[in-house]
């Protein structure tokens, strides 16, 4: 089991550092919590919805989502609001299969800070076909490729 847990995770981050991504904009890691811990990317997509992994830590789980963005037209800069769908697996015991649907909102600051609160209800199609709705969270993430340059220091 911990063997998979770190295969999984490489495989997150060695998609996440990829020369692909690293030439788009606006990608997003972050950690969120509240009744499941987990650590997150949003990836934007060209010409598609954003690309939303998470790796759970609570009970050994990842699960990608896609998420629709949408923003008030007379509303503040940052904020938007976004419904999403995708597969979660759950490990350990018993393995799990869930399809999870993803709503909230998020505000993006000027500086490189995204917040937000969303909610995951998820349909279980293993073992027993059964819903969940407890999986609530709130994000922090900070945002590359916008405003922010490393240099090297002396």
């Amino acid at each position: 089991m911990k063997k998979l847990g770190i295969i999984t995770l490489i495989a997150v981050y060695t998609s996440i550092l990829s020369n692909d991504l690293t030439a788009q904009s606006n990608w997003e890691v972050g950690v969120r919590g509240f009744d499941l811990w987990s650590v997150e990317a949003t990836i934007p997509i060209a010409a598609a919805p954003r690309f939303h992994p998470a790796v759970y830590f609570d009970r050994f789980g990842i699960g990608g989502y896609f998420d629709w963005m949408f923003a008030l037209s007379s509303g503040p800069t940052g904020l938007k609001f976004f419904p999403g769908v995708g597969p979660e697996f759950w490990f350990g015991n018993d393995f799990d299969f869930d399809i999870a649907g993803d709503f909230g909102a998020e505000y993006s600051f000027k500086f490189p800070l995204t917040i937000g609160i969303d909610w995951r209800p998820a349909f279980r199609l293993t073992d027993n076909f059964d819903f969940r709705s407890n999986n609530w969270g709130i994000t922090a993430r900070f945002r590359f490729g916008e405003g922010v340059k490393f240099t090297k220091v002396d």
